[in-house]
């Protein structure tokens, strides 16, 4: 396992937590996780990746960065990549993200057209679509079990892994993996009875209600100019198709981003996508690919 060196940089607020795993004079790619996930989101894609240099925060409410104050939003996320790329002197960079992640990562490009190169968007980024009768400000309806967990408190670390071992995303052959069990480890703080997951329900739910098609994420969108890649996962959080975007949706969001392409990666879900083969192998071509581009 290609593992990061961990450091902090300072925001509004306080300091945000960011891994980093090196590579020389290699192009920079920032790496933005998903909704109660953190940078160890990455690790099996950093992996795939060694010739190049992975920029992974913990977003503030998350991980190592949740004593920062958060319940802001994804545009507060958007300043506060802004500023970690400042502060590194990344003046050109790809940017993947991942679920709402990719969210954030549209909003920065549309931000920082200069900076920002190209886009990977995995399994997120554009508008999700609202069941009906469901209230967006509410997150359990909509993220389930991934968001009951974090009001949780587990008595040890193996029931934590125990868990995720039983969860329908990681149950099918190949599912469990050295880098899914470390991204789970990383997860957690410990808690008067035990452990809790590091993910802060109050910035969950802020965020997750902004992914529904906003205004100012929808100004972004068709604002871009940069090469933009959308990798779909035809299953969802819970393993279930069609996932979180139909494919007729997909076609239609180049309504909005006309130079979108769009890659479809069989037989995975919004987690493994990312964390295990065969789809993290689809993202990192994709990445590599827009790297070169930029």
């Amino acid at each position: 396992m290609r593992e990061p060196t961990d450091g902090v940089v300072e925001v509004d607020g306080g300091d945000l937590a960011v891994a980093v795993w090196p590579a020389t004079d290699a192009p920079v790619v920032l790496a933005v996780h998903g909704i109660t996930a953190s940078s160890r989101s990455f690790l099996a894609l950093a992996g795939a990746l060694p010739e190049l240099r992975i920029v992974a925060p913990d977003l503030r409410g998350r991980s190592r960065s949740n004593g920062l104050p958060h319940g802001i939003g994804l545009e507060q996320h958007a300043e506060d990549l802004r500023v970690l790329l400042e502060r590194i002197g990344a003046d050109r960079v790809t940017v993947v993200g991942h679920s709402m992640g990719a969210f954030v990562a549209t909003l920065l490009a549309a931000a920082e057209p200069e900076r920002v190169a190209s886009l990977v968007l995995v399994d997120g980024g554009f508008p999700l679509a609202v069941p009906p009768g469901v209230d967006v400000r509410d997150p359990r309806p909509l993220l389930g079990p991934v968001f009951e967990r974090l009001t949780r408190v587990f008595p040890s670390r193996d029931a934590y892994l125990d868990y995720w071992r039983q969860a329908p995303a990681f149950a099918r052959p190949g599912g469990w993996t050295d880098e899914v069990e470390a991204y789970i480890q990383y997860d957690l703080q410990p808690v008067d009875g035990g452990f809790r997951p590091s993910a802060d329900p109050d910035a969950v739910a802020t965020d997750q209600a902004q992914q529904y098609g906003s205004p100012a994420h929808l100004a972004a969108l068709r604002s871009l100019q940069q090469p933009v890649t959308f990798l779909r996962a035809p299953r969802g959080l819970r393993d279930e198709p069609p996932g979180l975007y139909a494919p007729d949706r997909v076609a239609a969001f180049r309504t909005l981003v006309p130079q979108l392409e769009v890659v479809e990666v069989p037989d995975v879900n919004h987690y493994t996508i990312l964390m295990t083969s065969p789809g993290v192998d689809q993202v990192a071509d994709a990445v590599r690919a827009a790297t070169k581009e930029s």
